[in-house]
């Protein structure tokens, strides 16, 4: 068996076209504050997972993680992926995210393996079980204003936005010490519209939108959170609970690995 106790967590990148001279070459990107909610709150090893699409099969990188986190990210997910309407022009999106992404979550799902999906992944989520995204919520009527403030600072803009409501019975309820209620950040466009068949709702703002999901009879850990949970993970009783729960399922799913000839 193995005996390394950090388990190995790929955390999914993005893609962008960033200029650089008159070359504006492609790159892969993921924020330090999921790298670091990896090693301080999950206890892992992070390794990013390039938004490379067809070009490595999902499988490959299944047989060698003990858990996937799917990050947040500035891009939307395509709506040509769940058959919504085209978006609005200059909408942001990385096609290539969409092609690494949703083959992940459903091969990590299928083989157990332990699953962390965060603002855009959650949305990523409920799209590759066959769910659809509303684009915009803020325009839809009775809904709160999600998107991230502009002009404030990065404490502001992560900070408290408005409550949700934790189902009883599920994981973030029981993870929130039985809290019926709890406080989160909000920095989104997208939410759920309808819910995949495979998802059971975790969390919901007051406006109906879902904030949390985990998938229906998982064989291990496999939640989604609309908000983010890893800014400053150890300063959130909830947050630090959440990644600690994540990186107890990867650290099982490490433990029974065989050790890999050399």
């Amino acid at each position: 068996m193995r005996t390394d106790p950090k388990p190995l967590i790929g955390v999914t990148a993005c893609s962008s076209a960033r200029p650089r001279g008159e070359e504006g070459l492609p790159t892969q990107t993921v924020d330090d504050k999921y790298l670091l909610a990896v090693v301080e709150g999950a206890g892992g090893l992070p390794v990013m997972l390039p938004a490379f699409g067809d070009l490595i099969d999902a499988g490959e990188w299944i047989d060698k993680l003990d858990g996937l986190l799917c990050t947040g990210s500035p891009s939307h997910v395509e709506p040509g992926t769940y058959g919504g309407p085209a978006s609005a022009p200059g909408s942001p999106h990385d096609w290539r995210r969409d092609r690494t992404t949703l083959p992940l979550i459903r091969a990590a799902i299928a083989t157990g393996l332990p699953l962390f999906a965060i603002c855009r992944g959650h949305q990523e989520l409920n799209v590759a079980l066959g769910g659809t995204l509303a684009q915009e919520l803020h325009a839809l009527p009775a809904h709160l204003d999600h998107r991230a403030r502009s002009a404030v600072s990065l404490e502001e803009q992560y900070g408290p936005a408005h409550e949700v409501r934790l189902e009883p019975g599920g994981l973030l309820r029981d993870l929130a010490g039985g809290a019926e209620r709890v406080i989160v950040n909000s920095l989104h466009h997208q939410g759920i519209a309808r819910l995949a068949e495979g998802l059971l709702v975790e969390a919901t703002a007051p406006d109906g939108t879902i904030e949390g999901v985990r998938v229906r009879d998982a064989a291990g850990f496999a939640l989604g959170v609309q908000w983010h949970p890893e800014f400053r993970t150890a300063e959130d009783p909830l947050s630090l609970a959440l990644f600690r729960c994540f990186g107890e399922a990867a650290r099982r799913r490490a433990a029974r690995r065989p050790i890999r000839a050399a």
